[in-house]
């Protein structure tokens, strides 16, 4: 016979998520107890730790992927109405800005584990590509951080006249260039080492530095220089 209610509120107190994180603290929950507390219930076959699993398990058990589901996307799973979905997206939006908080603090580069940290937050969870420059003065302070374009899955178009424009605006004497790979590849593309080389070209004409070219990933990055392609 199935319950009538699998409400949160009907469990034993000790299976009871909210009552969990006051009395032992959010650490001791899994994934799927804290987005309980999120959505409150789940459907009269199932609870909402149960539904909470379910969403979990269609994106691997993998919060940055749980990040990336639309509100459309969640209001396919069952017991799943706008208000839950809007309430997870708009916790994991706060996670993301909770992990991009402390970066913004950082004003100076000093490798390519920096620039990978910086960036990571803002690119690393995108399904499609972005192409950003860091503006950097003799210290390697930032002067500037620049989105240039947003494009598809595979690729973005980038105008290097608008970065070296800028450059001049901002009296840069050496840029990064940062982009993701939404595959999670990171080898880089022919177009990649293109681009990355007509920088280098266009930029020394000006006395401009191409310091470095990041790609970022979900997990990692890829670095030129380290790599010695620049």
């Amino acid at each position: 016979m199935v319950p009538k209610s699998f409400s949160i509120k009907n469990w034993s107190e000790d299976d009871q998520p909210r009552e969990k994180l006051r009395d032992k603290g959010s650490r001791f929950l899994s994934d799927a107890e804290l987005i309980a507390i999120l959505i409150g219930s789940g459907t009269v076959q199932e609870s909402a730790v149960d539904l909470s699993k379910r969403i979990l398990s269609s994106v691997q058990h993998d919060l940055q992927g749980l990040g990336q589901l639309t509100i459309a996307q969640l209001m396919m799973f069952k017991g799943i109405g706008e208000a839950k979905a809007v309430k997870i997206r708009a916790a994991m939006e706060l996670s993301r800005r909770r992990r991009e908080a402390p970066l913004k603090r950082l004003n100076k580069i000093n490798s390519s584990l920096s620039v990978f940290e910086l960036m990571h937050p803002l690119l690393g969870h995108l399904a499609y590509e972005e192409f950003w420059v860091l503006y950097l003065n003799n210290s390697n302070k930032i002067l500037a951080k620049t989105q240039l374009s947003k494009g598809g899955i595979t690729s973005t178009i980038v105008d290097v006249r608008i970065v070296l424009k800028e450059a001049l605006e901002h009296s840069a004497t050496a840029i990064v260039l940062v982009h993701n790979h939404p595959s999670g590849g990171l080898n880089p593309s022919e177009s990649d080492k293109k681009l990355t080389q007509k920088f280098k070209l266009a930029a020394k004409s000006l006395d401009i530095k191409v310091l470095d070219h990041i790609i970022v990933t979900e997990k990692t990055y890829f670095s030129f220089s380290d790599e010695s392609l620049l």
